[in-house]
Parts: structure tokens; sequence; C-alpha cells
């Protein structure tokens, strides 16, 4: 017997989506997946894998590259765009460097040849999925992580003397001036100079970040870009979304203590946050 064969035991119940226009090869493939404990399913076409993904959650699609009417690489590009969380497997006998490039650009976790056997395929997914599990295993303690720093600060924000010893700077300048607000990041205040003029006491991580908005006024930052500007953190899109959006909103809750139009700061849906100089009081004094 192979060693390196799978086996049902160690073969996780994950839902599989088999995409090939060659009946033969989705059903074979189908059949020997579900006998290794997956739940496999079949389309017969890119518009049909995409109905079945609207339809359906899957974990894995394997994907036929080359298909009438719509190939693989399109229905990969919809398919990530759609379902970033799908790994996706190319499958292909038609070969090219180009095709190679495309798969990898448009998302694609592997890239297996045809012909092939159940075993090399097998042996793909387990591979992919069990990426994946560490993916999300370090998610889980990232958020746990921030999960302990937020309380902390909070509890550090709420006991905190103005007069005690402070963190070093989280910024290259000790101080920041943007507008109406000015960020002094070693002692973790800002001064909103409005009518009357307010001082914000800021948590560690609150003044990070306001530090990364006003290096770069009005211009829209990610949040991967956010992290990386103010921890030097090279985060995924998901794990910088999960850091840097609570931090935003506390900011907002501080700064923007009434309807003012506009606030100061900004969101661009589906690209990032940005922060508004605004050169007099945004409440119209």
């Amino acid at each position: 017997m192979d060693p390196h064969a799978p086996t049902l035991s160690a073969a996780p119940r994950a839902r599989l989506l088999i995409v090939d226009d060659e009946p033969n090869i989705r059903d074979t493939f189908a059949a020997a997946l579900q006998m290794l404990g997956y739940a496999a399913e079949t389309a017969c076409s890119g518009s049909a894998a995409l109905a079945a993904l609207q339809h359906g959650a899957f974990d894995l699609m394997l994907l036929d590259l080359k298909m009438p009417a719509m190939d693989g690489i399109e229905v990969m590009r919809q398919a990530s765009a759609r379902y970033p969380r799908l790994l996706i497997i190319i499958l292909t006998g038609h070969a090219t460097l180009a095709s190679a490039i495309s798969a990898v650009q448009s998302g694609a976790v592997d890239y297996l040849l045809k012909p092939l056997g159940i075993a090399e395929i097998a042996q793909a997914i387990a591979r992919a999925l069990e990426q994946r599990a560490a993916t999300t295993r370090r998610d889980q303690l990232i958020r746990q992580a921030l999960d302990a720093l937020h309380a902390a600060e909070q509890t550090s924000a709420l006991s905190a003397d103005a007069s005690a010893p402070v963190a070093p700077p989280t910024c290259a300048e000790r101080v920041r001036q943007v507008g109406t607000l000015t960020l002094d990041c070693q002692k973790r205040l800002c001064v909103v100079h409005a009518f009357p003029p307010r001082t914000l006491y800021l948590t560690e991580g609150e003044t990070a970040i306001l530090a990364a908005l006003m290096a770069r006024p009005r211009v829209v930052q990610t949040c991967r870009e956010l992290a990386r500007a103010a921890w030097q953190y090279e985060l995924d899109e998901l794990q910088a979304i999960s850091l840097v959006r609570p931090y935003i909103f506390r900011l907002r809750q501080k700064l923007e203590t009434t309807n003012q139009q506009p606030p100061y700061i900004q969101t661009m849906r589906g690209h990032g946050y940005t922060l508004i100089a605004h050169e007099t009081d945004p409440q119209g004094f």
C-alpha cells in the first residue's frame, strides 16, 4: 500500500465542487472523492459552476481550465471576487506559462496537469485545506490577542493620569498638526481646535491609527496600509480589517460628538479610510 495515499480517516468532511466539461472525468473524480469522505458535487460548465456556488457553500473547487463558452480563468475570476474564502485548484491538460501565471494571479492555490490520479488530487486538496485551517487558527489567535489588547487599553485609558509617565511615541514626529487637529503622540493627546476646544485622551492603538491617517490627509488608505504604517504589521486584508476597524470606530466616537458634515474620518466603501483636513471647525464655529 502506498504510505502517502489518502485515507478516509484522514480526510476532512469538506464540500467540493468539481467543474469539467468532460462527464467521465468529473464523475470519476466525484465518486472517488466521495469514497475518501468528501462531499463532492459536479458542474459541467462555467455558468453551472457559478450557479452552484451561488446556491451552496463550498470549501474548494476543482476547476478545468479549458471549457467552452466560459473558460476556467473567467470562472475563477468571478468566483474569487464573490467568494474570497473559496479554495480553487486548477486542472488542465493544456498547460502554458501564460495560463499558469493567469491562474495564480486569479487566486488558484494549486495548478495540476492532466492526466493525473486521484491520489495526487486528494493530496492537493488535503494541502489546501490544511493551509486554510492553519490560516484560520492564526486569525483566531490574532483576534484573541486584539481582544486582550483592546481590554487592556480600555483599562489603561480609564485609570490613566495625565501627569503619569507615558509610552514612547508611536509615530515619527511627536506632534502632528492637520487642520483643526493636533496630535501629541507621546502624551497620546489629541486637541480639537473647535469652540470650545476639546482635548481627547487616546489609547496607544488609537494614537497609532490617527497618526497614520494624519501623515497622509485626504489620501485613502486601506486597512493593510494603516496597519503597516501604525505598527509595521504585514497582514492580509481580512486580518487588517479585524485589527483596524475597532480603532476607527473608537476614534470616530471621540472625534465626532455631533452629526457634523463632513466627518473627520471618511469611509471610502470598498477602499479604506481618509482623514479630512478641516481648516475650520466642521461644526461651523
